[in-house]
């Protein structure tokens, strides 16, 4: 799984509040290490990698989060506490109850 998170910097030059928010909320609550790519949206040039992803996938919103899955179309996220619920907690759950699997069947062992 690969996550981008796309921020965007506003015609001024100036880094858009919402996105420094979110950027704020990831590194409080640990999460910006499972980011992988974080692309910028910048308003100034319309070849800029962040716009270009928007324009790709129809999404007019920022910040916002691609989550590609292997063999699977890429999921776009909009709103940042709905993404953290449905993938970020989603993938440590999983994570966790792999561990636990492991750890009550000592006969099993990592592939």
């Amino acid at each position: 799984m690969k996550i981008t998170l796309v921020k965007k910097i506003l015609a001024d030059g100036s880094p858009c509040k919402k996105c420094g928010d979110v950027l704020q909320k990831l590194e409080d609550g640990g999460h910006m290490s499972r980011i992988d790519e974080v692309l910028v949206a910048d308003e100034r040039d319309p070849e800029s990698a962040g716009l270009q992803l928007a324009k790709t996938l129809n999404v007019h919103r920022a910040p916002f989060f691609v989550v590609d899955r292997e063999g699977a179309e890429p999921e776009v996220h909009t709103v940042f506490l709905k993404f953290v619920k449905e993938v970020l907690e989603q993938e440590a759950d999983e994570g966790a109850e792999a561990m636990e699997i492991l750890a009550d069947n000592p006969d099993l062992d990592f592939i």
